[in-house]
């Protein structure tokens, strides 16, 4: 496999961790981000390698597109709109910025004819609510929510032209990838709502929902080790923890991490004591492919949010 690689998205959290490492690993390196939800920052000093190159574009620009793929061998699609909740009130802004730039990367990669390798960030969303835990990738794709939807329709997208332009496809299934640099999500939501009131906190549900939580660390870890099984036109793999906790057991890590005592916890539950409509009440994701080229989680579920809330409590003044 030649080393050389688009990372669309690559300024955002996970796609900064990957073109970090990328890099680092004598990769030659370029990313195409509009900085929607990602920050140059996040690139640190390695912004100026010469191995590195940046398109400041969005994924809807077909030119930029043509630009970003010539002369690729690797593209990490990691450019996506990750607001799950979002995408319950404005399904157009999630496929236009999900569906649309997937079809358009695939077009500029079927036109280009040089990229042989494509690896999606997909999302454990497309399966739902599982009918058991954990949940297998030969498990029936049934997303509740519209962000779930728009990941599985990439995914099939993929699928198709993988299979009729001979490229090698992987669609990685991540559960919730947690660490520094995080902008969404539960952990970064009970920070600013602790920063704003530290005497009550707001939580979406009953508090009972069950997640699995990973270290960006691992997760791209995996990524990279996951590369190995592209071996066929498509395949899919989950990227997760082996345990979980519950949404109650997050709120108060936050709390206890911020040092405060004697926080009210106010629940706000729906339906099945869910979050919002699209939510997921309980769902973990069966590891063992990935686990199968030699990779194994550095940390579990609970420390993964304990070292995210520090690092995002710190992050944004709230310690």
């Amino acid at each position: 496999m030649n080393k050389s690689a688009l990372v669309t998205g690559g300024a955002g959290f996970l796609g900064s961790f990957l073109t970090e490492h990328l890099l680092t690993n004598g990769w030659s390196v370029r990313v195409l981000d509009n900085l929607s939800h990602g920050r140059v920052e996040n690139l640190g000093d390695h912004r100026f390698d010469k191995s590195f190159g940046m398109i400041d574009a969005d994924l809807k620009d077909r030119k930029a597109l043509t630009d970003a793929v010539r002369d690729v061998e690797v593209v990490f699609h990691f450019a996506a709109n990750p607001e799950v909740k979002l995408s319950t009130v404005d399904p157009q802004l999630h496929f236009n910025e999900n569906i649309l730039t997937t079809f358009n990367l695939l077009e500029a990669v079927r036109i280009a004819g040089n990229v042989r390798y494509l690896f999606f960030a997909s999302s454990s969303s497309v399966y739902g609510e599982p009918e058991r835990n954990p949940v297998t990738e030969d498990a029936r794709s049934r997303p509740v929510s519209v962000y779930g939807a728009t990941k599985a329709s990439s995914e099939m997208l993929i699928m198709a032209y993988s299979k009729l332009y001979a490229i090698r496809s992987i669609s990685l299934r991540y559960a919730n990838i947690v660490g520094p640099r995080l902008r969404h999500g539960v952990i970064y939501d009970f920070a600013r709502k602790l920063r704003t009131n530290p005497c009550e906190l707001e939580i979406l549900g009953d508090g009972n929902q069950k997640r699995s939580f990973l270290w960006v660390e691992d997760a791209i870890d995996a990524t990279l080790r996951v590369l190995s099984l592209a071996k066929g036109h498509f395949d899919v793999c989950n990227v997760g923890n082996e345990d979980w906790i519950s949404v109650r057991d997050v709120a108060q890590e936050l709390v206890n991490v911020a040092g405060l005592k004697g926080t009210r916890f106010v629940y706000k539950p729906v339906l099945h004591g869910v979050g919002w409509m699209g939510d997921v009440k309980e769902i973990r994701l069966h590891i063992g492919k990935a686990q199968q080229t030699g990779w194994v989680p550095s940390l579990d579920s609970r420390e993964s949010v304990r070292r995210t809330a520090k690092s995002t409590l710190q992050d944004i003044g709230a310690i």
